[in-house]
C-alpha cells in the first residue's frame, strides 16, 4: 500500500496510476500536502509515501520530521526535481528510506518501492554518489568507543553496502529474528531511530 504527497495533479495521477497498474501495488491515499496527510491519513499509514519536497505549505523535508515522529516505521521516500546537497542530506537526516529523481524511469520507481520495503534505501545513482562524496568530505569528530560487538559491526557494514534484512539474514546464515535483534541493538548504541540514521553516522564517524 503506497500514499503520495504531491502538489502537482498531473504528477499525482501519473504516479498513482503506475502503482495501480502494477501488480501487488495499490495507491489509495494522495494528499496534495503535508498539512492534509497529517489530518487525513491513515491508521494504520500505507507501508511506503512517496513526497515531494518543494509543496505549497510545510516543505516535504520538515514534513518527513513529522510524519515519522508520529509513524515511525513508515517507509518515505523523497520523489522530487531538487539533486542539491543540502536537500539530500536534510531529507535522510529528517528519516527519510531513500531519494529518487522525478526523471528515474517508472519501473525503477516500482523497484524503489519494493526494495525500501525489503530494508533497502533506494537512491537514484546520481544522488548515491553526491551521499557518498558528501560523507566522504565530512572529517569524522571524534566520539566514544561504542562497543559494537564484531557481529554488529559486520551487520552494520552491510546496512551500509545497501543490503535488505533478508539478505543479511542469508548472507550470514542467520535468523530474520536474529538479525532484527542485532539492528535494534546498534540502533541503541548508535542512538539513532532508523537505518538512513544508522547509515549517515556508521559514515560519518567512520565506523565500518
Amino acid at each position: 500500500n503506497v500514499g503520495i504527497i504531491e502538489d502537482d495533479p498531473s504528477i499525482r495521477e501519473s504516479v498513482a496510476s503506475l502503482i495501480n497498474s502494477a501488480a501487488g501495488f495499490s495507491c489509495g491515499e494522495i494528499f496534495e500536502s503535508v498539512e492534509s496527510a497529517i489530518e487525513n491519513i491513515s491508521r494504520p499509514p500505507p507501508d511506503v509515501l512517496l513526497m515531494d519536497i518543494n509543496l505549497g505549505g510545510m516543505s516535504g523535508i520538515e514534513g518527513v520530521r513529522r510524519l515519522k515522529s508520529i509513524f515511525p516505521k513508515m517507509n518515505i521516500l523523497m520523489l522530487t526535481v531538487f539533486e542539491e546537497n543540502d536537500k539530500i542530506f536534510q531529507s535522510l537526516c529528517a528519516g527519510a528510506s531513500g531519494y529518487l529523481l522525478k526523471r528515474t524511469p517508472p519501473a525503477k520507481i516500482l523497484d524503489a518501492i519494493s526494495e525500501v520495503l525489503q530494508g533497502g534505501a533506494p537512491m537514484t545513482a546520481s544522488v548515491a554518489r553526491k551521499v557518498l562524496s558528501l560523507f566522504t568530505s565530512i572529517a569524522p569528530p571524534t566520539i566514544p568507543d561504542l562497543h559494537l560487538t564484531a557481529r554488529e559491526s559486520e551487520i552494520l557494514q552491510h546496512l551500509v553496502s545497501g543490503s535488505s534484512y533478508k539478505k543479511i539474514s542469508r548472507d550470514l546464515f542467520i535468523s530474520f529474528d536474529t538479525v532484527n535483534s542485532h539492528i535494534k541493538n546498534i540502533y541503541e548504541k548508535l542512538q539513532v531511530h532508523s537505518k538512513t540514521e544508522a547509515v549517515a553516522k556508521a559514515l560519518k564517524h567512520r565506523l565500518v
